[in-house]
């Protein structure tokens, strides 16, 4: 088989080829050996192209696509031999993720409200066997954020696949929208970019788009907006909230631009207080608010949640200015981590912005709380939340340990792929 194969080759380490057979796609810079050309032609391998990959004693462990420029060598795409990465095997691909999407959120839909796939991440990356390459579909509008060379690439031909599939189903779709702007492209050589993509498609108007999520509208701004425009990790996890907000004064914090806040108080909250940082969305919130005829059960204060919670403490009056005492408390806190080596502090943070919600809340209020940082793991911030409650001398009580939505799949044995662990509790 393997002088058979039309691909260059990549020689791995007896501890990648490991690593390759527990189920992680990727080979690290370290972990080559040495590349050999493909043996059917003697062709040789360049940056982005179809490789195969071979332990030393010449067990095939897949083929990836190969990324020079990176620490992550290698990302396998495939583990079957008879694959051929023709626009076949691509279009099965891009069937299976959106079949899978249908099948995992198609019919959860709230009442009345629109299909949870309206609004849903279309492709996660290594979770569906596209490495570096995400897309979210907003309504009408897919925003793609491409991250290695190898989906870089395959753009012209990943494009309109995903557009026909997409059609195929009965999906009105009018453009591909593009976030180029991610640091990870650097890491691969590749430049940053924002637009519409223009492979023969009409290119829309505005990047701003209306979208409707839980039945709740908001206003996107796909061009400015963080990540792709909006984050659909936490739908149900907002929908869990929505549950409990039932006539409580609701603090949201890290509220972006006031999901979690609008669940609330369309879950019927005597009151909302949403605090973010961004004073951009700050005013996107409460447009939004008005946007759904919430405006009056809604306030928005600009502040850095890690200084007003503690100030909100201290000083009574000013809790009471805020809304509060207040019944339930969401912290949806950025990551506080992105490297490993930095898990410590990123710890102290979750403990101190958990112990500093839990002193507001009263016996029987409910906090809300998560990290979405895969270095935080679930053990990791569970432990850390525990000592923020021992801190604060309560006891709590688990409602749900919940994750990211199902559109965001957790592949197991690719630990980067699980990220958002999310709590709820009552404080006893």
């Amino acid at each position: 088989m393997k002088q058979l194969r039309p691909y260059p080759q990549v020689i791995v380490t007896r501890k990648a080829a490991r690593s390759l057979k527990a189920g992680h796609p990727w080979v690290f810079e370290g972990e080559v050996l040495r590349m050999e050309p493909a043996p059917t032609d003697g062709r040789q391998a360049t940056n982005g192209d179809v490789v195969d990959v071979f332990e030393e004693n010449g067990t095939w462990q897949g083929a990836g696509l190969l990324s020079e420029k990176s620490k992550i060598r290698v990302r396998i795409v495939s583990r079957n031999a008879n694959d051929r990465f023709d626009e076949a095997f691509w279009a099965r691909k891009l069937q299976w993720a959106w079949d899978y999407r249908k099948a995992t959120m198609g019919n959860r839909a709230l009442p009345g409200c629109e299909p949870d796939t309206n609004c849903c991440r279309v492709i996660f990356s290594e979770a569906d066997g596209f490495p570096g390459l995400i897309v979210d579909r907003y309504e009408d509008v897919l925003v793609a954020q491409v991250g290695t060379v190898g989906m870089e690439r395959l753009r012209p031909t990943l494009y309109p696949l995903l557009l026909d599939t997409l059609r195929a189903d009965g999906q009105s779709i009018r453009g591909i929208y593009e976030r180029g702007d991610s640091p990870a492209r650097q890491k691969e050589g590749l430049d940053q970019h924002k637009g519409w993509w223009d492979g023969g498609e009409t290119i829309p108007d505005s990047a701003r788009v209306m979208v409707r999520e839980n039945g709740i509208v908001f206003d996107l701004d796909l061009e400015n907006s963080q990540k792709t425009g909006f984050f659909l990790d936490q739908k149900y996890n907002r929908r869990a909230v929505r549950q409990l907000a039932s006539s409580r004064r609701v603090l949201d914090c890290f509220c972006h631009v006031g999901p979690f806040g609008l669940n609330a108080a369309a879950g019927g909250a005597k009151s909302v207080r949403c605090v973010d940082v961004s004073q951009t969305a700050i005013d996107l919130a409460r447009e939004n608010a008005r946007l759904n005829g919430l405006g009056n059960l809604m306030s928005f204060t600009c502040a850095n949640v890690l200084e007003y919670l503690p100030e909100l403490a201290k000083d009574r009056a000013r809790l009471r200015e805020e809304g509060g005492p207040f019944d339930l408390i969401v912290l949806d806190p950025p990551a506080f981590t992105k490297s490993r080596s930095t898990i410590d502090h990123a710890a102290h943070g979750y403990r101190q912005i958990n112990y500093d919600a839990l002193r507001l809340l009263p016996r029987g209020g409910y906090l809300a709380t998560c990290s979405c940082s895969h270095f935080m793991t679930r053990d990791r911030l569970a432990a850390a939340i525990a000592e923020a409650a021992h801190d604060a001398n309560v006891q709590l009580k688990q409602i749900e340990e919940r994750q990211q939505a199902p559109d965001h799949p957790i592949l197991w044995g690719v630990p980067e792929t699980h990220y958002l662990d999310f709590f709820i509790f009552q404080v006893v």
